[in-house]
């Protein structure tokens, strides 16, 4: 079966960092390009970042630098280190699964961070 399965989320200070995993089940990591979104109360869904099957990665503008997403292989994980952590980075973080050879998305649950004193 295939899914995704988040988790890492949290409170944390400002200025503090968290790591996201993303546990995915059935998928290959080679066929998929994964990504990192965040959606916070009351906006648009916003794309993090990403890494695709060969291992590129690609980030929002704003983030980068403070934001680093990477695969495990062992662990079949999609991680996202997040650090110099925000109040506007609080939000659910969701991770997906977009196939490179076609039309398919998988989606996880999302796990939520809050970003507060």
């Amino acid at each position: 079966q295939v899914r995704l399965v988040e988790s890492g989320g949290g409170l944390v200070q400002p200025g503090g960092s968290l790591r996201l995993s993303c546990a995915a089940f059935g998928i290959s990591f080679s066929l998929y390009t994964m990504a990192w979104y965040r959606q916070a109360p009351e906006k648009e869904r916003e794309l993090v970042a990403t890494i695709t099957g060969g291992g590129t990665t690609a980030y929002a503008d704003s983030l980068k630098g403070r934001f680093t997403i990477s695969k495990d292989y062992d662990k079949r994980t999609i991680d996202l280190q997040m650090n110099r952590l925000k109040p506007e980075d609080t939000a659910v973080y969701y991770c997906a699964a977009h196939a490179e050879w076609r039309e398919y998305n998988v989606w996880g649950q999302g796990t939520q961070v809050t970003v507060s004193t």
